[in-house]
């Protein structure tokens, strides 16, 4: 197990805390938390590779534990009355539509590589629930940007994919016949 692997299982590890701080009302920390595991991110990425220390696995649990991250936070504040449950809902939804389409790219032995799209997506996530959590004005602006930073980069990510294409069949094979 390399150094970039406890970074990434310590970011999971956390996840509760955070959630508890928040059911506690201690917003103030949760953020601070919450944004101390999310830098948590680049520096896994930095060491491993600079120490030429990239895996498998730390491929496989890097994106789920920032995805985990964010939507259990998100989740959260929709519990309590923070965040907008049709904006969080979107934005799980594409994570799910986008693993799915990664998974089925890598079963005909294609990788795709996060767009940048997805990475500011990424970014806004995150912005938007530190915003969220501390209550400040422009939150919800900046979750509903996130909702459609989220549905550009989905829709990137499948066409990306070929995917597009096999819909695009499958849709002709379903039409009435002219």
């Amino acid at each position: 197990m390399t150094v970039p692997n406890y970074i990434t299982l310590l970011r999971i590890v956390f996840i509760p805390l955070v959630i508890l701080l928040l059911s506690f009302g201690l917003n103030g920390l949760a953020a601070s938390l919450f944004l101390a595991l999310s830098l948590s991110d680049a520096i896994d990425g930095y060491v491993a590779r600079r120490y030429k220390q990239v895996s498998d696995l730390g491929k496989f649990l890097d994106p789920i534990a920032d995805k985990v991250l964010v939507i259990s936070v998100l989740i959260a504040l929709v519990d309590n009355g923070t965040a907008n449950s049709l904006a969080v809902i979107i934005m799980v939804a594409r994570e799910f539509l986008v693993s799915g389409i990664r998974i089925q790219a890598a079963q005909g032995n294609q990788i795709l590589a996060a767009i940048p799209l997805a990475k500011i997506k990424t970014f806004m996530q995150i912005a938007a629930v530190s915003l969220l959590m501390l209550h400040l004005p422009l939150a919800n602006a900046v979750l509903w940007l996130a909702v459609v930073l989220s549905l550009v980069s989905g829709w990137a990510y499948l066409w990306q994919s070929n995917l597009s294409n096999h819909l695009k069949l499958s849709w002709k094979t379903f039409s009435p016949k002219s």
